[in-house]
């Protein structure tokens, strides 16, 4: 916003009219117009006078509006964050683990003590960044079941839990 548009508009929150604002400052109307318009600019004397008859600040009608300017920085922050994560984003999907650690995964369910050793370490290294995060999550949370169930499956066999021992008299 220009000086001359923040002249008027502060001369019109006021409630003035450009006849009340030249008599205040004993100069001709034809000057407030022009002021207003940008065709020219008040003397510092006169910039100070009207900074006190509108009841502004002088760096109020010389600077830019600042609420704009806020929000503009704000902006201009959530704009490089934005950035910044996606750059992190498209970085890492370079380096995506996300097939890699799925098939080891899977891998834990064919050989039952390694998925109970290895299905924590893939949880471990799962990133929100892999392709398939999710569903390795699934299947390592599924290989620790499965490897539990069958493990338990296994020591019952060699010591006998949960079995009935019948004898047979010849």
């Amino acid at each position: 916003m220009a000086l001359g548009e923040r002249l008027k508009e502060s001369r019109v929150n006021k409630g003035y009219s450009q006849g009340n604002v030249a008599d205040h400052l004993h100069i001709s109307r034809q000057s407030i117009s022009k002021w207003e318009n940008g065709n020219s600019y008040p003397d510092l004397d006169n910039l100070v006078k009207l900074s006190t008859y509108y009841e502004v600040s002088i760096d109020e009608l010389l600077k830019e509006n600042q609420e704009l300017k806020k929000k503009i920085e704000e902006n201009k922050g959530k704009i490089e964050e934005n950035v910044q994560k996606l750059a992190f984003i498209r970085g890492s999907s370079e380096k995506d683990e996300g097939l890699i650690l799925l098939v080891l995964s899977f891998l834990g369910f064919l050989i039952t003590p390694l998925g109970l050793i290895t299905s924590p370490i893939l949880i471990f290294r799962n990133k929100k960044t892999n392709t398939l995060h999710k569903f390795i999550y699934v299947a390592c949370i599924c290989c620790i079941a499965y490897n539990l169930f069958t493990g338990y499956g296994i020591l019952s066999d060699i010591f006998s839990w949960g079995t009935t021992t019948v004898e047979y008299l010849g």
